[in-house]
């Protein structure tokens, strides 16, 4: 077997054939059929990207016998050789035969060689292209599994370490036993976190948009009971006023509330006495705005720019340092639901975010 093309020429003039035949055989495997039962069986037996067919033949023409190849070689190339083209076989030949390029009788040695190498080329690269689909399917396919196994081999036991953790606490022990468990605790809330990211950030990636009803009340509600646990010294506050009923995506809103507001209790000013984290929620026919703000230690100006970059971190203790995932995963949620979202900060005084959600990416519904 030859590393040369393989193309095959029907034809039940046995001149044309052997005309054919010499003509290709140095650039090509030549495959040649008087009938179109030879032919099927042919390509039975042999992988020929491109079929090249006469239209007159006795017993079936062209059109019907390249019919007849598309289910069981629905990627091959077909050209079919005709001396009469008119618009009704052109028709009949692209909607039948899917034919690829008309050659018309006598033909052109150098016309019918381009077109074979033209179809050759489109074949090779779609083949080509197939292969990469599939190897980005098996990819894609491999990353889910990964990502499931992170959500659940790996949350599991660190949600186990912190059970343990806060069971220990509660045992008399010295201070310097109580620190070491802090630690410890601070280590697996922290880990947590990462893991919890690289989560959203790859279902933000990938999740269809949704189009869910939104009752805010309960989002913010189920989003403060799932971050209390981060410091119970923070007070959560709401103001929520959602006059109108609307769609949005719950799974993407979710995760920018919870990246904004797990910043803004993590971030706190260890003098204020009272700190604080509140969520304003206002609803009209043409937006929705939500503000999540603090009382914490703010952003300096030149930070700001910065902060939804993948893997910007703030210079900070290490206690209070982040993945650099979150901010640019509220980011790409905000953008993926049709929303912007700006900030302001000041140091010591605090954050403000504020995310607005434009009527048209909101279906409205009167109560």
């Amino acid at each position: 077997m030859t590393d040369k093309d393989c193309i095959l020429y029907v034809d039940d003039e046995e001149n044309n054939l052997n005309s054919f035949r010499a003509y290709f055989r140095k650039e090509y495997t030549v495959f040649t059929a008087s009938n179109a039962v030879d032919a099927l069986e042919i390509l039975e037996n042999n992988h020929i990207p491109v079929i090249i067919s006469d239209q007159r033949m006795p017993n079936i023409t062209g059109i019907e016998f390249l019919e007849k190849t598309i289910e069981k070689y629905p990627d091959h190339l077909r050209i079919l050789i005709t001396a009469y083209a008119d618009m009704g076989l052109v028709i009949e030949a692209i909607n039948r035969g899917q034919i690829n390029k008309f050659i018309q009788k006598p033909w052109d040695w150098e016309e019918l060689s381009l077109s074979i190498k033209n179809s050759l080329l489109v074949y090779n690269l779609r083949a080509e292209l197939k292969q990469k689909n599939q190897q980005l399917q098996k990819v894609n396919d491999e990353l889910n599994k990964f990502v499931y196994s992170v959500s659940h081999d790996l949350r599991s036991p660190l949600m186990s370490i912190l059970g343990l953790v806060q069971l220990s606490k509660k045992e008399q022990q010295s201070k310097v036993t109580e620190n070491y468990f802090d630690n410890i605790k601070n280590c697996v809330v922290k880990l947590d976190t990462f893991v919890v990211n690289i989560i959203d950030y790859y279902k933000n990636s990938h999740a269809e948009k949704r189009n869910d009803d939104i009752d805010f009340k309960e989002l913010i509600s189920h989003v403060f009971d799932s971050l209390k646990n981060l410091d119970s010294n923070v007070i959560l506050e709401s103001d929520i006023d959602q006059v109108e009923n609307f769609k949005s995506d719950m799974f993407r809103l979710e995760v920018i509330l919870k990246n904004l507001i797990s910043n803004a209790i993590k971030y706190q000013n260890s003098n204020n006495k009272t700190p604080k984290v509140n969520i304003k929620v206002t609803s009209t026919k043409q937006e929705v705005t939500i503000v999540v703000s603090d009382n914490g230690i703010g952003i300096a100006a030149d930070y700001i720019k910065n902060i939804f970059n993948l893997f910007f971190r703030i210079g900070s203790s290490s206690r209070k340092e982040g993945s650099g995932i979150g901010l640019y995963i509220v980011k790409e949620a905000v953008e993926k639901i049709g929303a912007t979202i700006t900030v302001q900060s000041q140091p010591l005084l605090g954050t403000s975010f504020k995310i607005v959600i434009p009527f048209n990416q909101i279906s409205f519904k009167r109560h």
